[in-house]
């Protein structure tokens, strides 16, 4: 069984999920627009393999602290957070593994603090290639001015969409149906908004329950969405900041894992990231692209992703390995 409590680190409260076994500390972040629920199947079945599992729920998202300022949602901040956390745990070292926008706080987090992040596994999203340019701005040079990433520029244009009806937002964006191409989903179109696209009149696939998404509306009904959105605010400064780490590698032990069907990675940059990922990872254990499965990979096929994480988890951690 998982408990829950409010943890101070980094300077904010963080909510987090959490099951004590006797093993090193792993740290799960999640995506947007998730929580620390979406990590549901993992949190026992990690625990049931002797790990301290923790899933905070993170900056702006869920019961955690939101703060005003759209500067606060840097990467920097984000892997703040985690180290703050695991510092706050009384640990010294752990193993991160992010989904979603929680991939690249993860990567960020092995890049940054090695000291700390003995081990990193990433779902769904590479890690990162930093680019030779600031991505928004060679979107607009590429004449592309409506992908997604730019709708959720303006404060307050995605958050009043998405806050009309919470209940809708959801069903469409984590049920995922009426979306005849995924690929198409992320372009918005004129006067169509963000889930223009859609139907929410669709049953809810198998792995996500009317309970599952009633726990994601009521909370996003709580906390609004203007801080998750406030981590894609950031894209243009995040390329800024991590100039210092242009061509890094990170070296660790590390996982990815993906769904087949994920729009994420079946574009062409996807895609290609996907196939050079050694570039970055040169101590990439596997990587596992997981048949008939969507974005949200851990919660529709969470026996297979749960099977990799434990034994990733369990083989970087092994008596030869440093630990806590």
């Amino acid at each position: 069984m998982s408990t829950t409590r409010v943890i101070k680190a980094n300077g904010i409260d963080l909510f987090i999920r959490e099951a004590a076994g006797q093993g090193p500390l792993v740290v799960l972040c999640h995506g947007w627009p998730e929580l620390s629920y979406s990590w549901r199947h993992q949190i026992p079945a990690l625990a049931a393999a002797g790990f301290h599992v923790v899933a905070p729920d993170m900056r702006g998202f869920g019961q955690s602290a939101a703060p005003l300022d759209v500067s606060a949602y840097s990467i920097f901040d984000l892997v703040g957070d985690v180290v703050g956390l695991v510092q706050a745990l009384g640990k010294a070292r752990a193993m991160v593994v992010g989904h979603d926008w929680g991939a690249p706080v993860a990567w960020h987090a092995a890049l940054f603090r090695p000291d700390i992040f003995t081990a990193v596994a990433g779902l769904s999203v590479p890690p990162p290639f930093r680019g030779r340019g600031r991505p928004l701005e060679l979107l607009r040079q590429g004449g592309i001015t409506n992908f997604y990433w730019q709708y959720f520029q303006s404060p307050g244009v995605a958050e009043g969409e998405f806050e009309q009806d919470v209940a809708r937002t959801m069903r469409i964006v984590l049920g995922g149906r009426g979306l005849a191409d995924p690929n198409a989903a992320m372009f918005v179109q004129e006067g169509k908004g963000f889930l223009g696209h859609a139907t929410a009149d669709e049953p809810l696939p198998a792995w996500l329950s009317e309970d599952d998404l009633a726990h994601f509306t009521e909370n996003f009904r709580k906390s609004g969405f203007r801080g998750g959105l406030n981590w894609y605010r950031n894209i243009d400064r995040n390329w800024e900041l991590t100039a210092p780490w242009q061509d890094a590698q990170i070296r660790q032990p590390s996982l990815f894992i993906a769904g087949a069907q994920d729009a994420v990675i079946t574009g062409l940059i996807g895609a290609k990231r996907v196939n050079e990922l050694e570039r970055v990872l040169p101590n990439l254990t596997r990587k596992i692209i997981i048949d008939g499965a969507g974005h949200w990979v851990q919660q529709e096929r969470p026996d297979e992703v749960n099977a990799a994480l434990v034994r990733f988890l369990r083989e970087a951690s092994s008596p030869s390995a440093a630990r806590d």
